[in-house]
């Protein structure tokens, strides 16, 4: 996988924090520097480090299921990308989420948006990518872009919420069949 298909993974990856961001800063008065590190700081450092459990756990059994490597990464991708397309197209387009900068709510929300990073994460595994090259392109573009979610939040709603999911949603399928593609028609 090259820099490209990761910065584009990392993109995908990073959409639910965004929106998530995007929400967080609907819900303030005004948007501050220091509330937009924060969501930086948290969602990009959960999402870093969930893929390299992912990727520390799916190490443990990849030989194993080597044969049928390229469909686990595949299924895993395509099944995250579904999600994420099924929630942009859901009709609530509220955003229920609390302004609160705490470490209880900021933990809470940092493990719910990087879930799916532990997912792929366990296909690096499969994939034989650059674990420490992908893990700093997904926290610095998750970090990057869930503080301009803030600001974007703020100024515009949550117009953009349920855009970021479908693309997001949209590069993981694209991304799962690239891989599905290259192992059984190159093989």
């Amino acid at each position: 996988m090259g820099l490209g298909e990761l910065l584009l993974l990392a993109l995908g990856v990073s959409m639910d924090a965004f929106a998530v961001s995007i929400c967080k800063g609907l819900a303030m008065k005004k948007a501050t520097i220091k509330e937009g590190l924060t969501c930086g700081i948290w969602f990009g450092g959960f999402q870093a480090l969930m893929p390299l459990i992912g990727f520390t756990l799916g190490s443990l059994f990849a030989e194993a299921i080597e044969s049928v490597d390229h469909w686990v990464a595949f299924v895993l991708l395509a099944l995250i990308g579904a999600n994420m397309l099924k929630e942009s197209f859901e009709k609530d387009e509220s955003c229920e989420v609390n302004p609160d900068f705490t470490f209880r709510t900021m933990l809470a929300m940092a493990v719910a948006t990087s879930i799916d990073a532990l997912a792929v994460g366990v296909s690096f595994a499969f994939l034989k990518v650059n674990i420490w090259t992908a893990v700093l392109l997904i926290g610095i573009t998750t970090g990057a872009l869930s503080a301009v979610g803030i600001y974007l939040g703020n100024i515009f709603g949550s117009r953009y919420k349920s855009k970021a999911e479908f693309v997001g949603g949209l590069i993981l399928i694209g991304m799962g069949l690239k891989i599905l593609l290259e192992h059984t028609l190159l093989a």
